[in-house]
C-alpha cells in the first residue's frame, strides 16, 4: 500500500467499510508513514469536532423548507 492508495481509502477505513485485509494494509502503512498518519489523525479529530458541535436539531420550519427543496413529501401537510 502506498500513500495515494491510503489517502483514497481513508474514509472507507474510518467508516469500517473495508475488508479485514485492506484494513490491515492501511494500518501497516499508517504505522510506517508519519505524514499519512498525521492526515488520518486529523480526519479523526475533525469527525469528533463535527459530532460534538452538531448535536442540535434544526428548527421545524427549516426542516420543512429543506424537505420541500429536496422534493421530499412531508407528513401531515
Amino acid at each position: 500500500m502506498d500513500c495515494q492508495q491510503a489517502h483514497l481509502r481513508v474514509y472507507e477505513y474510518l467508516d469500517g467499510e473495508l475488508t479485514v485485509w485492506r484494513r490491515r494494509a492501511i494500518k501497516r502503512h499508517l504505522d510506517d508513514c508519519p505524514p499519512c498518519y498525521d492526515c488520518f489523525a486529523f480526519e479523526i479529530e475533525l469527525r469528533q469536532i463535527v459530532v460534538s458541535k452538531c448535536g442540535e436539531t434544526a428548527p421545524a420550519e427549516l426542516q420543512i423548507r429543506i424537505a420541500r427543496a429536496l422534493g421530499i413529501e412531508i407528513q401531515g401537510e
